[in-house]
């Protein structure tokens, strides 16, 4: 536990420093809804909507992206499945809408599926590159170790796909974060960041002011998860 921690906290001050980001944003609101006409309540929901559909979206399309690198970033099905991945990638999303709305409607399903479809591409191409990148010895230490069957997975490929995971989840949710606000100002959901934007797009205060909430939140999660995460895979590769 000391050794994780001692990566990307070198000090007892680095560590509460970065803690104090669990209620900076937290404060930021308050201020936030203090200066303006909004409740803190009412604030708290619309973000607290979008971030609870990022995380299902972000938890099904990990899942998703890990088997189908699983099952297709090698042999010779990996050289028809990673082309037609790489079209799905290039395919416009939002020209799904309609047949989305007509399959799931005009609400959060559709929302996250949109989401789904957003995050996936970035994780499963970082995990097929992940274990392709596997040295041959290391597939011959596994079989000589009897590693088969959900053993291999476990204590084999599941971590030699961690850094594939991170840094795909790393781009992914970027532009999760931008797929989210987009498709709940094309469905005009009632709750959520695009309900927020849209309903206060002519305010320029409380615009300017959700944008640096949103961007302060999500600096606060890299800082909290994505950097101490990314430096220990770092470090573990480098062993």
């Amino acid at each position: 536990m000391t050794k994780l921690v001692s990566i990307p906290y070198v000090s007892k001050i680095h560590l509460l420093f970065t803690a104090s980001f669990l209620v900076v944003p937290f404060l930021f609101l308050v201020v936030f809804a203090h200066i303006t006409s909004l409740t803190l309540t009412d604030i708290l929901i619309d973000f607290s909507q979008s971030f609870f559909r990022l995380g299902i979206a972000y938890v099904i399309a990990v899942s998703l992206a890990w088997f189908l690198a699983l099952l297709f970033s090698t042999g010779k099905k990996s050289s028809i499945a990673i082309p037609l991945f790489d079209v799905l990638q290039s395919f416009p999303t939002f020209a799904l809408v309609p047949l989305a709305v007509v399959t799931f409607g005009s609400g959060a399903t559709t929302v996250v599926f949109f989401l789904i479809i957003t995050i996936i591409w970035p994780i499963l191409f970082s995990i097929v590159n992940a274990l392709k990148l596997i040295k041959k010895e290391y597939w011959e230490v596994s079989a000589i170790y009897g590693l088969t069957g959900f053993k291999r997975l476990r204590f084999f490929l599941l971590p030699a796909s961690i850094p594939g995971v991170v840094t795909g989840s790393m781009i992914g949710l970027g532009e999760g974060w931008e797929a989210l606000i987009a498709t709940e100002i094309i469905l005009q959901t009632t709750t959520g960041l695009g309900s927020f934007f849209q309903t206060n797009s002519t305010d320029g205060i409380v615009t300017a002011l959700g944008i640096a909430s949103l961007m302060l939140i999500i600096f606060s999660i890299n800082r909290l998860l994505w950097t101490p995460i990314l430096a220990r895979v770092y470090h573990q590769m480098q062993e």
